[in-house]
């Protein structure tokens, strides 16, 4: 028997070598395949500046790349023996080349981190920055001027200071403003309507322009000193109000002398807290990347005007074999995509076409903008400090995803699944007897939940003809076949991580077995499906997990891995009912009176005033609707024709 079981283990093992030496002949072969893609281009590529694309079979982008040389460049990509495994996997991929050609290197550089940022594409670092920074905004349209937090485009007229790195940032500084300068925050329609002045007068942070408690001349002064501090002029602003100041109190005007000593210390509280006059920089940002487990944080720091207007973290994605110095060259180019550089970048690595990317941002900014990486210094401290924020920020992200992982595991054993799932899938649905029908699916993996990859699902069989008006199984047989046919159709190998390795179900037996005849029907019999059903009196902590031929699994009240669950299942139904919630919101505002033809948004409005609600137009008589302004006799016949029509 021994014998006979050492012969089973060696032809186990033969088959698995067997299995891995057919593998690798296949991915070899699909690597010659496409480089054969690539040297049928070659010809025809010039050998001046662009931009290039390798494109899959469905048209989407792989990687985007730029080159001085593009036949030069595009050639490297077949040489086999000097492909990493990284490019080797993008390679087999490529089914075509696409080329852009550039005048310059430069030009290529910016459509390249342009292109980037739309496509996604796979193989290249990505930054997902569609967040744009807020400025301050001494707004010039109004004689009055306004300071104010501004985002998005710089189309409205007046003096932009900034970015700074979060909301916080801007409002701790406009707060300083306000004790400081006591200029208006208020919009201008506020600021027209006003008869008596608001509570930011009477705490100190206004001087009341609106009803007339400063002159045009006085508050036009303060505006001036505003903008001399906000362009690096403090410490000339405090001496002067240092001056004044004294001059009150030697005048015995102490409380126009406390006025003063009020706003110095506002000043002198913002300068503090953004650590002012750090030496030999005033306009700049301070780059710094820090690498480990196989992930990049990016700190930027923002100094402008000799001041740190904050600092925001960065996660890239990319290959986590990819060295610090190629992460964050290529995420300086993107981050400057839709962002003005500043005069002066301060990076903590030396990255390869450095001078490179440097003349990119000239160009792009119109004036001339410096890359440095600085070795010592002032500036280097700025960049150490910077440096120890983002180790700090990525030991804290790779610690959040320790315990997820502990969690998913947790998840694995719980469940009896043979490995630890890297995406989960929950789903609930959401309706009203029926009415405003959603469903909903959420994915959470190791990293935390994946937004990006949440769905929703407005119910299209609900209704005549289709499911039951409240057939919660109907909906969830309805909602996991169109999931999962759209998988089937767009990812049927399931080598693109569009499936999931766990479907968790808000319910309990029904919608178990629900969920799995719609997985047969389609051929899918492989993944793991659990419905989670509350227990008894629907109490947190006595949940039952309900597994296809296996009893009910239940979990201590305190294990981590039910709380894990609890979260998923309740973010599942928040997006399920925030979804209802839209759409019946929708469905609300619509009014019976919107299905009268000539009734426009006036006369719906001007028949609400008058009558209180829709209910009531539809019981009035035609009298009474003659008597609503704008309503003409032959309209008031056709509102009553069309609640009191026979038939």
């Amino acid at each position: 028997m021994a014998g006979r079981n050492d012969m089973s283990h060696g032809s186990g093992n033969a088959a698995g070598e067997d299995s891995q030496a057919a593998d690798r002949e296949a991915a070899g072969a699909a690597v010659l395949k496409g480089v054969r893609v690539i040297r049928s281009q070659l010809k025809t590529l010039p050998g001046g500046p662009g931009v290039y694309r390798m494109v899959d079979a469905k048209g989407e982008a792989l990687y985007v790349g730029k080159a001085k040389n593009l036949r030069k460049r595009v050639q490297s990509y077949t040489n086999m023996a000097r492909l990493s495994h990284r490019l080797g996997r993008m390679v087999a991929e490529t089914a075509t080349l696409e080329v852009v050609t550039t005048h310059t290197e430069v030009e290529a550089l910016l459509l390249e981190s342009n292109l980037i940022k739309r496509l996604m594409p796979r193989y290249n670092v990505l930054l997902r920055d569609d967040k744009s920074f807020p400025y301050i905004l001494i707004t010039g349209d109004h004689a009055w001027q306004q300071v104010t937090k501004y985002r998005g485009a710089r189309t409205r007229p007046g003096e932009y200071f900034g970015p700074f790195a979060s909301a916080t940032a801007v409002n701790q500084t406009l707060t300083a403003l306000q004790r400081a300068f006591l200029l208006r925050s208020c919009s201008d329609s506020v600021f027209s309507s006003r008869t008596r002045p608001c509570l930011l007068y009477q705490i100190k942070r206004c001087s009341a322009p609106c009803v007339g408690r400063i002159s045009r001349e006085d508050y036009d002064a303060l505006v001036r000193e505003a903008r001399m501090f906000l362009s690096g002029k403090s410490q000339e602003i405090q001496r002067a109000l240092a001056q004044r100041m004294q001059a009150a109190s030697d005048g015995l005007a102490f409380e126009t002398a406390a006025i003063y000593r009020d706003r110095i210390r506002a000043l002198t509280q913002v300068q503090a807290h953004q650590d002012i006059n750090v030496a030999g920089v005033e306009h700049a940002d301070v780059i710094a990347a820090h690498q480990a487990g196989g992930q990049t944080c990016i700190q930027v720091f923002f100094f402008r005007a000799g001041r740190n207007y904050g600092n925001r973290a960065y996660f890239p994605r990319h290959d986590r074999h990819l060295p610090v110095e190629e992460v964050l060259a290529a995420f300086v180019g993107q981050f400057y995509d839709n962002k003005p550089p500043p005069p002066l970048m301060l990076i903590s690595h030396h990255v390869a076409d450095q001078a490179l990317i440097a003349e990119a941002m000239s160009v792009k900014s119109g004036r001339r903008v410096r890359l440095v990486r600085p070795v010592r210094g002032a500036k280097r401290k700025l960049i150490e400090h910077a440096l120890a924020n983002a180790q700090v920020a990525l030991g804290r992200r790779l610690s959040e995803s320790i315990s997820q992982r502990r969690l998913l595991e947790g998840v694995a054993e719980a469940f009896g699944l043979e490995a630890m799932p890297e995406r989960i899938e929950v789903y609930d649905n959401s309706h009203i007897f029926g009415a405003s029908a959603y469903g909903a699916m959420i994915v959470a993996g190791p990293g935390g939940l994946m937004k990006n990859a949440y769905r929703k699902f407005t119910i299209k069989s609900a209704g005549p003809g289709g499911i039951t008006p409240g057939d919660d199984y109907g909906m969830m047989r309805e909602v996991l076949g169109r999931r999962f046919s759209r998988a089937l159709k767009e990812d049927p190998e399931r080598d693109r991580g569009l499936w999931p390795d766990l479907i968790i179900i808000d319910g309990g037996v029904g919608q178990l077995n629900a969920a799995l005849t719609v997985l047969a029907d389609l051929g899918v019999e492989d993944l793991a499906v659990v419905a989670m059903a509350k227990g008894a009196a629907r109490r947190a902590g006595r949940e039952r997990f309900f597994l296809p031929a296996r009893p009910p699994v239940t979990l201590d009240a305190r294990d981590p891995v039910l709380y894990f669950l609890q979260r998923l299942r309740d973010e599942a139904h928040r997006f399920a009912i925030g979804a209802h919630r839209a759409k019946r919101s929708k469905a609300l505002s619509r009014s019976m009176l919107d299905e009268i033809s000539g009734i426009g948004a006036h006369r719906k409005r001007a028949l609400l005033h008058h009558f209180g609600s829709a209910r009531n137009v539809s019981k009035a008589g035609l009298e009474d609707l003659e008597l609503v302004d704008g309503i003409s006799k032959a309209v008031a016949k056709k509102i009553y024709d069309h609640f009191h029509a026979e038939g």
